[in-house]
């Protein structure tokens, strides 16, 4: 399925009357949702019914063996249980994930927000600061980061979301110099509200909804950048089984014929990003529907 099956109809090519079957809005929404909290009741409640394979016990009497009914989804070359394992890493790049975005959006809204609001030399300093980090790829850019501090769960958070924040200060400082021309800014104004005032009161709400859509889209990115620095031996420490984790030392596996080893945390990682990227192009779609009308013109 292409990705215009999965766009409105308005905004595919073709318009309403193109060729393919328009997926509802409610049944891309209610998929997305049913998705996620699927993976992420799997995720909490696995581990807890698992009893003693939730606890990374190395069991060499077990290694390598197929799915089959003991093991729904096989061990790995340790003898652990690859879903149980799969469910922990799920949880462990969810956090991750959801840190970083959190600590991106937040650092974006309020550089972007200043930036907008002060306008001038402030905002063309910030603005080449973002040119600069945007320059270097983001893998790149973690990856030096993450290397001074070798297996640190917060180097990792720090390296993916001080690499992502320049794209929610784009976003909120066009935002922000919108806003600076409509009349009830210009009132605030007016009416003797300092820069802090209008900032803290007026723009920052405004933006609100923006930063929060930004969050949403930042999730798939922070886990496959998990993923990747994992894959490449500078994610976390060996101890906290990330999907990334997981995905790495199923390599040999692989190889080997333990196809099952790459197949509950490849099917999470999936799983996790189309459902987040289904839910963030719905809120898309109900902040900006004027946009959208435009577009579909």
């Amino acid at each position: 399925m292409t990705a215009d099956a999965w766009r409105p109809a308005g905004r595919r090519p073709g318009g309403a009357g193109g060729s393919g079957a328009v997926v509802p809005a409610k049944v891309r929404l209610g998929a997305a949702v049913g998705v996620l909290v699927s993976v992420v009741a799997a995720a909490v409640v696995l581990p807890m019914l698992a009893g003693d394979a939730a606890s990374g016990r190395v069991d060499y009497d077990a290694v390598l063996v197929p799915p089959g009914t003991e093991h729904l989804f096989g061990t790995d070359d340790a003898g652990r249980d690859v879903l149980v394992r799969a469910a922990l890493g799920t949880r462990v790049s969810l956090v991750v994930a959801v840190t970083c975005a959190l600590v991106a959006t937040v650092l974006g809204t309020l550089v972007g927000a200043v930036a907008g609001a002060a306008g001038g030399l402030v905002d063309a300093v910030v603005m080449r600061l973002v040119d600069g980090i945007n320059a270097v790829p983001h893998l790149l850019l973690g990856i030096l980061i993450v290397a001074l501090y070798r297996g640190s769960l917060v180097a990792v958070i720090a390296s993916i979301a001080l690499t992502h924040w320049t794209t929610v200060a784009r976003i909120v400082r066009a935002q922000v110099l919108s806003l600076r021309t409509r009349p009830y800014i210009d009132a605030a104004i007016s009416g003797g509200a300092s820069r802090w005032t209008v900032l803290s009161r007026h723009l920052l709400p405004a933006v609100a909804p923006q930063s929060a859509l930004a969050a949403a889209l930042l999730l798939p990115h922070a886990v496959w950048h998990e993923t990747a620095l994992s894959f490449l031996g500078l994610g976390l420490p060996p101890h906290l089984p990330s999907l990334g984790t997981m995905v790495a030392d199923s390599r040999d596996d692989v190889l080997l014929g333990a196809w099952w080893t790459i197949a509950a945390p490849a099917g999470a990682l999936v799983a996790v990003t189309l459902a987040v990227a289904g839910l963030a192009g719905w809120w898309r779609d109900r902040l900006v529907p004027r946009r959208r009308s435009e577009l579909a013109l």
